[in-house]
């Protein structure tokens, strides 16, 4: 991936300096529920801050009061901060040239680097969940480590591969201006478990399609990707899939727990985003996943 010397975002926040564990806001959950959805998370690949939300018998989880003070730009020679930055610039291109065809304006998002622990409108987010985004605030959270984790315990290595996981993050993003993400949450507290994450998965699938919009569409604009890069964010997806996870965790496959979808549905729908470029294309609600 020819990614250096790249336009960089200025929408990147450097917390990693700040550390420090915070408490979970806003609910009252005991530590046992935040040990278990930590745990599920990290085997299952679900954001925990979903989990504390079902445990807690809430929806979207209570904002709680932020920083005043914003964290400053990564330092310019860090390579792993200077390539989410440099995709992430890549993201606000393509989705403004997107939402400007549909005569709308894109709002950027606020990308996070963290290590630890750090403060969201969502409760407090923590390495162990990997890489989240909370729509109470807009922002994406990442701790570097985990790409880490995902070459050397997920056996998913790569640049784009870690561009991939930076554009599905942002998916979620989009479908919160699109207004996807309130009416989900609408209907997910008229749901019983396993239709929630039944629906929950097609959130995700949707996540992944968008990723695959932006992967063709970055594409055509850049010409940056190279032999293989396709290939490893197809590998990421797969690796990161609910039965992969769950066999590789348990050595047996609970289907109706899914809440990303199978390794086969998660590179069926990135492929979807990438062959056809459309978000309209990417309607997982209405398809069969």
């Amino acid at each position: 991936m020819k990614w250096e010397g790249q336009e960089q975002s200025s929408n990147v926040e450097d917390r990693r300096g700040a550390g420090g564990g915070l408490p979970i806001g806003g609910r009252g959950i005991g530590l046992g529920a935040v040990v278990v959805a930590l745990i599920a998370g990290w085997i299952l690949g679900v954001n925990p801050l979903t989990l504390l939300g079902l445990l807690g018998g809430e929806g979207a989880p209570t904002a709680i009061e932020q920083p005043q003070q914003r964290a400053p730009a990564p330092p310019a020679d860090d390579r792993s901060a200077v390539f989410v930055s440099t995709v992430l610039r890549d993201t606000e291109r393509v989705w403004g040239e997107v939402f400007r065809a549909a005569g709308s304006v894109y709002e950027e998002p606020k990308l996070v680097l963290f290590r630890g622990a750090t403060r969201t409108a969502c409760g407090t987010g923590e390495s162990a969940m990997g890489p989240f985004y909370c729509p109470g605030d807009r922002k994406v959270y990442l701790d570097l480590e985990f790409f880490d984790t995902l070459a050397q315990r997920l056996g998913a290595p790569g640049e784009f591969a870690q561009a991939y996981v930076v554009a599905h993050e942002v998916g979620h993003h989009v479908q919160n201006l699109l207004g996807i993400t309130d009416k989900v949450d609408a209907m997910r507290g008229r749901l019983a478990p396993r239709e929630a994450n039944a629906l929950s998965v097609r959130v995700e699938l949707q996540a992944d399609c968008l990723a695959g919009v932006w992967a063709q569409r970055s594409q055509q604009g850049k010409g940056w990707l190279e032999r293989g890069d396709i290939d490893s964010a197809l590998h990421a997806a797969a690796q990161i899939g609910d039965d992969t996870l769950q066999r590789a965790a348990r050595g047996r496959v609970v289907p109706e727990s899914f809440t990303h979808g199978s390794s086969e549905q998660r590179v069926a729908w990135f492929r979807r985003g990438l062959d056809g470029g459309s978000v309209k294309g990417c309607n997982t609600f209405d398809a069969r996943p």
